[in-house]
């Protein structure tokens, strides 16, 4: 069995950009920290965890994967390492999100034409 085609505008690697943000989104402590870091700009890992029960080995994996797709990066400042948010990466997940959103508003468009249209 061949796979489906592509959705229009969703070609093949832009959605194999974005496949890594939203599996790194998945995880409840990653999109936490995600939050924590827009609303606070840049961070160490001890100001991350301060008032939580995690680790900071535990935030720093959840930081690694954050970092390997693209969504965090860490900026050394002196001795200090703080990690940050990388909107951009961000903005492609959305840009994919959106064109999904259009195709579904497109599909049902369709349907509710095809059954307003029958007798």
């Amino acid at each position: 069995m061949s796979p489906p085609p592509s959705p229009a505008g969703l070609e093949p690697t832009v959605l194999r950009k974005s496949a890594p943000i939203f599996a790194a989104l998945g995880d409840e402590t990653r999109l936490r920290l995600i939050a924590v870091l827009c609303a606070g700009g840049a961070m160490s890992i001890t100001q991350l965890t301060s008032g939580t029960q995690i680790t900071r080995q535990a935030v720093t994996k959840h930081l690694q994967v954050l970092a390997e797709a693209g969504l965090v990066r860490d900026v050394k400042t002196g001795r200090e390492r703080l990690w940050e948010f990388e909107l951009e990466r961000l903005d492609e997940a959305r840009r994919s999100l959106d064109i999904i959103a259009q195709q579904w508003d497109q599909a049902l468009q369709s349907l509710q034409r095809a059954v307003e249209d029958e007798p």
